[in-house]
């Protein structure tokens, strides 16, 4: 005797969320199987993934025993001869494909349970309709599609014979038996090595509960397979189509069907239709079946593993003899025909009409979100009509029909430049669902314990009072009472004390309800009380957007599709960054990747760190290209600020002043043509009509979109990774920012052309003009650019790619190139401190060379100021240690020439009262050591060594100085307060330890010292080289030679001034204030010098050493007055010498013009200047 089946024992509803569950890691397993195939038996090679194909697969002496086993399959002779060099490699060969042979093996498993609830259902009569038992209706229908779907892509792994007979030789060569599972999993590769025939087969029984499933989507996919036109005139997602309806909830008694996946239904239709063909004769079937293969060529099985759907149907029927499908055939190839022609347009019609719908739906929502409560709904249905498009185009545009067709697809219709408008929308209102999901939550709590509770205690109130119903059995009883009495219990509270939501039960119970009451001779019957059926489908609904707003948006709006179709995701991003329109959207595509990991499965944790990696690397690339494109954008704003900006500067306001002038003056010439006028600035701003859009006006407008692109987030999420647009976009900003700092020196090494420090800084200046600007576009702070990227260009490298910088270009330039030909071109280039600049002189003997090199034009105050805005205070020491490093080591080859005349020198120190001595011992002096041998034309004496070399060491002192006023000028400007203190403590500070220490404050502030910090620190730093050098060889020179070794150099200089008088470019210009020669730099030279040198070697007695230098210096000067009148003529520059002296003691701060007196005669000076002034006057 029978016995009837307990539908409660039966546990339909559990068995179904699990085997749908493990469907699903099954695909994902034979995915990645399938694309790391191992061994072709058509293509005769290894392929895919070297890293992860074990080492034996590649070895080519085994390709005899994989088509042995290809062959062969499923009876293989193990003890076969071609077999036994598998025995050498058997637990490599068990260990390397046991993952490939288990997951076969739990295909098999997995078809077994499918098969036993196939059959249990078809047992229990169940009736489903999907407009009231939903979840049980949904997932009987995906359990066969995914059945279906995993056994079509197991029959496509082409190595699966090869894989799992290798695996079952090797596991009997270790084991002595073969593995339990192989003969059944043999059979069902050969079963469904054609799968359609096989399902076919098996669903025969199962039509009777296919077709009713099938039958209730009639209801459903019509209208939701609509046309745009369509969906445009019964205001389908409009909320302004019914504005006095704008409050309330949508009308509709099967909610969850508003946004069931179009794709799914489809899929549904086809594979079920396919194995029930016989059922085609019915209308609604037939309807069904038209529109699906009408709506596109390509079905997915399984991420980007598709089927052209046409081709394999016809493929299938023509397969199955005696069963008359002709008919069948040319219907389905009609249907390819009209999908081909007319599917493309309709998908594309029905994008743009999403792009206004969603479009809308954001901006009203943004606006009032408290009609997310009520109109919810329409978001989930917006996102999955969006996804479902997004994945039709996807799939179809990556497998273009065979080329056998007629038909020819217009590549317009699939190459879509408005998509990321699409995409951003559906992003725009997940976003929107996450940020306001306490509105959700309060609106639908309320919801459900005011009026879900209430109308569900009514229809179980009419079950109870059911005359028709005897009693109410007492599983569904529990169930219904436990239903009610939790969502009758919630609370807005709950809500506000942020209590954390659960009704995975609630929707568990429904589901088991459902099964409990859908199957035949139920005790309470749901199809009889259809009511009580759609409104617990809606309370489902309302509890997922409490607790399940996550996994709903998931549901309906995941784009994980495009981690399969790289290709196309890269295009659509390229696309879209040269499409102005579309820049503000571009941001969506690094959000896109935030969906990734919703495509791994815990049945393939193999794959997770894969799919990870490439959705962390993608999301870089993206925000890396888009923070490239902004700031393309804003360089080239840059460039044009930096032109207009040029066109302001003082040298080209020379033309129009000319131009004025001249329309004061009567032409002469009347018939003489006057060429246009050059254009002013300004110009560029007058417009006629606004609607003519200039450079300037394109590049803000691309700017802005980019930027609303870049701030439209704060953070994206990818794979356990957080990335910040506006980071990305700032260090790009900081690196070009850098770059470009450096690069509109234009400075070129090779031919020494660099950009004035004004001109740079007036760039410079607009440039921070218009990223001060970026502030209006995009929340970011421009002075944290500022403060990173500035500081780094007063040091001599940077720290992004340590290359050089504005401080080492510059610094560079002024010493190897200015003062350099200031030093070699004598004559050319002056010093004046009249102007406070380097002028060049224009003489006869300029060279060309030197012609284009104006020095004032780089070298005067005002220049020198815009250097030291540049690179501020550390630019300017670090120019000045440099500069020093020179003096240091003119010094050093100073200190050898005294060393070689140390013996006269020290004669001449205590005979300067004795003329005919002096005279002598200068004599010897000056005929020393020939410093350039083998050209006698240019050899060089001593004494012109030593006066050259002093020379350089004053130009050098010289333009430290002029530096020193400018760091000075723009300080005080800029920190006045501060410089005030500064100069408080210089003054005031006592001569104690401390006093090096506020030198050195003052000195890097631009103020004047008595001895330069950083002459004595470069002096100390040689002496100390020099000392460890002696220290290896001759051993320690004692502080009194180096002393000695000063006080004599102070001696050859005073002794070699009166030389000077004899050399024509000695001459002293009035207008410049100084020598051609520059020897008047001399002052500042033998000062400075003997300043440091007695600080560092003697005992601090600078005053005397220079007072015995000035008698030196007096007594070799006055000694030219006694000369005879043809030395006279010799020493014409005399006067021009004389003034030299009152130089020195003028720049001195320990000699007086009363020391001098006593030593020269003042009459000689005042006569002195009055023939230099005089001279100079004629000149004019």
């Amino acid at each position: 005797m029978s016995r009837a089946m307990v539908p409660s024992q039966q546990k339909l509803a559990e068995k179904l969320t699990i085997l749908n569950d493990r469907g699903r890691g099954m695909l994902t397993r034979i995915y990645n199987i399938k694309k790391m195939s191992i061994y072709s038996p058509n293509k005769k090679k290894m392929l895919t993934k070297t890293d992860s194909k074990p080492a034996f697969l590649s070895d080519k002496s085994l390709d005899s025993v994989f088509k042995y086993l290809h062959k062969k399959f499923p009876n293989i002779d193990n003890h076969a001869g071609a077999l036994q060099v598998i025995n050498n490699i058997k637990q490599d060969v068990v260990k390397s494909l046991s993952l490939y042979y288990f997951t076969f093996v739990d295909i098999m498993d997995f078809k077994d349970h499918v098969v036993d609830l196939l059959t249990t259902i078809d047992a229990c009569q169940v009736h489903m309709d999907v407009t009231l038992n939903y979840d049980l209706t949904v997932n009987y229908l995906n359990l066969i599609s995914t059945y279906v779907s995993l056994m079509i892509l197991m029959s496509r792994v082409e190595d699966r014979r090869v894989v799992l007979s290798l695996y079952n030789v090797a596991y009997e060569y270790l084991n002595a038996s073969s593995d339990p599972s192989f003969p059944r999993l043999g059979q069902m590769v050969i079963d469904y090595d054609i799968p359609l025939r096989k399902l076919s087969e098996e669903f025969v029984p199962h039509s009777r509960v296919v077709v009713p499933a099938l039958l209730s989507l009639h209801k459903i996919y019509p209208k939701r397979n609509l046309p745009a036109d369509q969906m445009r005139a019964t205001g389908m997602l409009s909320l302004l189509a019914e504005p006095l309806k704008i409050m309330n909830v949508p009308n509709t008694d099967m909610v969850q069907c508003e946004y069931l996946s179009l794709d799914s239904m489809e899929k549904w239709i086809i594979f079920s239709m396919m194995l029930c063909h016989t059922y085609l004769q019915e209308a609604q079937l037939w309807d069904l079946w038209k529109t699906a293969l009408q709506s596109g060529y390509i079905v997915q099985l399984c991420r980007d593993e598709v089927l052209h759907i046409h081709s394999y149907i016809n493929t299938f029927f023509e397969s199955l003899k005696g069963h008359n499908l002709h008919k069948r055939i040319t219907e389905v190839k009609d249907l390819q025909h009209q999908a081909l022609q007319s599917s493309p347009a309709i998908h594309r019609e029905r994008r743009k009409f999403l792009r206004s719908a969603l479009k809308e739906l954001a901006l009203i929502f943004t606006d009032q979100p408290g009609l997310l409560g009520p109109k919810g709904l329409y978001v989930f249905q917006a996102l999955a009509v969006a996804r479902d498009e997004i994945h039709w185009l996807l799939r179809h545009f990556d497998n273009p029909p065979s080329k056998k067709h007629t038909v020819k697809l217009s590549q317009e219709d699939f190459v879509d430049r408005q998509l990321p408008e699409l995409l951003f929308n559906m992003e725009e209102l997940k976003s929107l669902l996450r940020k306001y999901n306490q509105v959700v939550q309060r609106y639908f709590v309320q919801y459900l314990a005011g009026y879900d509770a209430v109308l569900l205690n009514q229809l179980i109130q009419e079950i109870t009072n059911d005359s028709n119903l005897a009693h109410c059995p007492e599983d569904e009883s529990v169930i219904l009472s436990s239903l009610y009495n939790t969502i009758a219990g919630l609370s807005v509270k709950q809500v506000e004390a942020n209590e954390v939501f659960d009704f995975r039960g609630v929707r568990l119970d429904w589901f088991r309800l459902q099964a409990y009451t859908s199957v035949s001779r139920a005790g309470l019957v749901l199809r009889d009380h259809q009511d009580l059926g759609k409104h617990l489908n809606m309370i489902v609904f309302h509890t997922k957007l409490v607790d399940y707003l996550d996994e709903l948006i998931n549901e309906t709006g995941d784009l994980s599709i495009y981690c399969f179709y790289h290709q196309i995701f890269e295009h659509q991003f390229k696309q879209c960054m040269e499409f102005p329109a579309q820049h503000r959207f571009s941001i969506v595509f690094p959000i896109i990747c935030g969906h990734f990991m919703n495509a791994t499965h815990e049945l393939c944790p193999e794959e997770r760190h894969s799919i990870g990696t490439t959705s962390v690397q993608y999301a870089h690339w993206f925000l890396k290209e888009m923070s490239d494109e902004v700031n393309q954008v804003i360089t080239a704003i840059c460039e044009e600020q930096c032109m207009l900006n040029y066109k302001l500067l003082p040298k080209h306001s020379a033309a129009s002043i000319l131009q004025s002038s001249n329309k004061h003056k009567k032409n002469k010439d009347k018939k003489k043509q006057v060429g246009p006028e050059e254009e002013k600035p300004g110009t560029e701003s007058v417009r006629k009509n606004r609607e003519n859009f200039t450079r300037m006006d394109k590049l803000h407008m691309a700017l802005t979109e980019l930027c609303y692109a870049i701030n439209h987030c704060n953070v994206i999420q990818v794979w356990e990774h957080g990335f910040v647009p506006r980071e990305f976009f700032i260090q790009h900003l900081e690196t070009r920012f850098n770059k470009a700092l450096v690069g509109m020196m234009m400075y070129n090494p090779d031919t020494s052309e660099i950009a004035k420090p004004s001109e740079l800084l007036s760039s410079v200046k607009a440039i921070m003009s218009v990223l001060q600007g970026l502030e209006n576009y995009v929340q970011i702070d421009i002075a944290r650019v500022f403060n990173s990227v500035l500081p780094q260009q007063t040091q001599a490298t940077d720290s992004f790619n340590g290359e050089k910088t504005i401080t080492a270009n510059y610094t560079n330039w002024y010493l190897e190139v200015l003062l350099r030909r200031v030093t070699v071109n004598i004559g050319q280039i002056v010093y004046s401190p009249n102007h406070k600049a380097f002028v060049t002189v224009a003489t006869d003997n300029n060279s060309k060379e030197n012609l284009y090199l104006a020095a004032e034009e780089y070298a005067d105050l005002t220049e020198l100021r815009a250097l030291a805005e540049l690179i501020g205070p550390y630019g300017m020491r670090y120019l000045g240690e440099r500069l020093m490093g020179h003096v240091a080591s003119q010094v050093d080859e100073l200190k050898k020439l005294v060393i070689q005349n140390k013996e006269v020198l020290f004669n001449m120190r205590t005979s300067f009262d004795k003329p005919e001595v002096m005279r002598d011992l200068f004599r010897r002096l000056g005929t020393g050591p020939v410093k350039q041998q083998g050209n006698t034309k240019n050899q060089v004496s001593d004494v012109d060594s030593v006066l050259m070399r002093m020379t350089i060491i004053g130009i050098l002192l010289s333009f430290r100085s002029l530096a020193q006023d400018a760091l000075l000028d723009v300080l005080e400007d800029r920190i006045p307060f501060l410089m005030a203190s500064v100069q408080d403590l210089q003054h005031f500070v006592p001569n104690m330890k401390d006093t090096k220490v506020v030198n050195e404050m003052a000195s890097a502030a631009g103020l004047s010292c008595d001895i330069d910090p950083l002459l004595i620190s470069a002096l100390r730093s040689q002496k100390n080289v020099s000392q460890t050098k002696d220290n290896k060889g001759k051993g320690k020179v004692a502080n009194e030679s180096d002393y000695e070794l000063a006080c004599l150099l102070m001696v050859f200089v005073a002794v070699s001034i009166p030389t000077l008088a004899k050399k024509d470019v000695s001459v002293f210009k009035a207008s410049l204030e100084g020598n051609l020669s520059n020897c008047h730099c001399l002052a500042k030279a033998v000062n400075q010098i003997a300043g440091a040198l007695f600080t560092i070697h003697g005992p601090g007695d600078v005053s005397d050493r220079l007072q015995e230098f000035l008698a030196l210096a007096s007594s070799s000067l006055l000694r030219l007055g006694q000369s005879q009148e043809q030395e006279k003529e010799t020493f014409k520059n005399r006067e021009s010498v004389y003034i030299l002296l009152d130089l020195i003691v003028q720049e001195s701060p320990y000699l007086t013009m009363d020391l001098l007196e006593s030593c020269f005669p003042y009459a000689l000076l005042r006569n002195a200047y009055h023939t230099v002034y005089k001279a100079s006057a004629v000149d004019i």
